[in-house]
């Protein structure tokens, strides 16, 4: 029999069989004119060790293959010269003889491992602190976030491929958490590394993926995602969070080699489902953009619920064709229920009743003197990783030109809403709310003059209560642009300025422009202006 050699652990298959460094190594160790490289991975149960090649194939290196590389690591080589190789010969099966260890997420791992290691803050930490505890050439690494069920743990790499760190993709996932990993290589060279992305040579494994097991989902009502994740005891590395009970599949795999790649995957526009990593609970505080790590691109994957639309009147006189323009709009463009809110008394008391009306938990509020913008998107969300708020659109005011939030539709909060004590001089400006740049129509107040002169009072009192630059602009175009013939736009600003100094800006007083029966008998008083002219 030909003279046999290994390298590393020993097969245990003969007697006389040596060790060496290498292929080379043990041809200057041979006695014999061809000799054996054999690895103890390989089950040589059904192998001829006696085979001898023909005399034209004598100055050949012979390779027997696996089931997964050319080169299994069994060879027959001459002791001199080598002429070529040849890889005719029949499949040497490997064997499941590589230790295997694990890397806990959190869940628990399934699989049976030698070792186990939770994993801290990232991949390249938690191998290198696994793989100081363990006496092995190679070894796998696993995870408890994959399922193992149909892998196959004879895999080996290619005898050129020994050094380097062996990546499985997880689903579509390139950077996965499955590893083949030549232990002593990887200490030393990742000693300083401070990314294991920079591993110098990683092969990512073509053509084979571990499914990860199913993210948990958690279904919920409220109103953002914010107090959803506050809440939440994470025990796995990611958790979905949805307020729609949609079919959630075949969201793309989030790389956790590290913080910075574990990102919040948003997958609808208003943020209704999204993917959470668990680090951010470490940042969150007020919203979740307290986490600095945020993906959009999936954004458009699902759908969330089309926000109610609440038209709010109380006998305007163009609100019947303002209306039919909404539902024509509203109707041609998206697929939100609409609701009409009339004749109810007082303006807090007239957003209460709307909220109640809405089935969403935000809603868009429309108000009678706006004509809303033909080609408005209704499909529109609010921003789920805020805390919950109000969002001010914009409408063109057709009297002074201006553009801004006054007499705009708004995103109302239903919750805010129904809780607003309404404390200041504006109802919506009260409570948490963002200006949205978008224009939602233009707003006709100037139809006759008790509107016209009551809108522009009741605005104009909240810009002169405020001294910032934008505001005090705002108050001088409406005190000196009006293009109604009557000025009753103009005239109502003037008398909001004067009205204002007259009361020195005492709070109680400014209220009063809440009340609309004040506001008719103060018109009267000032004006002669009386609500049916």
């Amino acid at each position: 029999m030909f003279d046999i050699f290994y390298s590393g652990t020993r097969p245990n298959l003969f007697a006389h069989e040596r060790e060496a460094r290498d292929i080379a190594h043990a041809r200057s160790l041979s006695r014999t004119r061809l000799f054996w490289w054999v690895n103890y991975l390989t089950d040589y149960s059904d192998f001829d060790f006696l085979y001898e090649p023909p005399p034209w194939q004598q100055d050949q290196q012979h390779v027997w293959p696996s089931q997964h590389q050319q080169n299994g690591g069994t060879c027959l080589v001459p002791q001199n010269n080598v002429t070529d190789t040849n890889y005719d010969h029949e499949i040497v099966p490997r064997k499941d003889a590589v230790v295997i260890l694990g890397i806990d997420h959190g869940s628990g791992i399934e699989y049976p491992c030698t070792l186990t290691t939770r994993y801290i803050s990232d991949y390249l930490g938690t191998l290198r602190r696994l793989l100081n505890k363990v006496d092995a050439e190679s070894c796998w690494v696993i995870s408890s976030e994959c399922d193992y069920s149909n892998f196959d743990f004879t895999w080996h790499p290619s005898e050129w491929q020994t050094e380097m760190l062996h990546v499985f993709a997880s689903d579509d996932q390139r950077f996965g958490d499955t590893f083949y990993i030549d232990v002593a290589s990887f200490l030393e060279q990742t000693q300083k590394l401070a990314l294991l992305e920079w591993y110098d040579t990683i092969n990512f494994v073509p053509d084979i993926q571990i499914p990860r097991k199913p993210i948990p989902i958690i279904i919920h009502n409220q109103d953002s995602q914010v107090s959803a994740v506050k809440e939440h005891n994470f025990d796995t590395p990611l958790v979905i969070f949805t307020t729609d009970n949609n079919t959630i599949k075949d969201i793309p795999a989030v790389n956790l080699w590290r913080e910075a790649e574990k990102k919040i995957m948003v997958l609808s526009s208003g943020a209704g489902t999204i993917v959470v990593p668990r680090e951010t609970k470490n940042y969150l505080t007020a919203q979740l953009y307290d986490y600095p790590y945020i993906d959009r691109t999936q954004r458009h994957m699902y759908a969330d619920t089309p926000l109610d639309i609440v038209f709010i009147d109380n006998g305007e006189l163009n609100a019947d064709v303002n209306y039919t323009h909404l539902c024509d709009s509203a109707g041609l463009h998206g697929t939100n229920r609409l609701h009409r809110s009339s004749g109810v008394d007082g303006r807090v008391a007239a957003y209460r009743a709307a909220a109640e009306s809405s089935r969403t938990t935000w809603f868009f509020a429309v108000f009678a003197k706006l004509q809303i913008e033909w080609s408005f998107d209704w499909s529109w969300q609010p921003d789920r990783l805020q805390e919950p708020k109000h969002y001010i659109f914009h409408a063109r005011n057709p009297v002074n030109g201006l553009v801004y939030g006054h007499q705009a539709m708004i995103a109302y909060n239903r919750e805010l809403v129904l809780t607003n004590t309404a404390p200041g001089l504006d109802f919506t400006l009260d409570q948490a709310h963002e200006v949205v740049p978008i224009l939602s129509g233009v707003a006709n107040y100037h139809y006759d003059a008790w509107t016209c002169w009551r809108t522009a009072f009741r605005e104009c009192i909240k810009l002169q209560d405020n001294t910032d630059v934008e505001s005090q602009y705002r108050l001088r175009q409406w005190l000196t642009r009006d293009t109604t013939p009557d000025q009753w736009s103009r005239k109502g600003a003037e008398d909001a300025v004067e009205y204002y100094a007259s009361v020195a800006g005492n709070f109680a007083e400014l209220k009063k422009s809440y009340d609309w029966r004040w506001l008719s008998s103060y018109a009267l008083i000032k004006r002669n202006l009386i609500p049916s002219q």
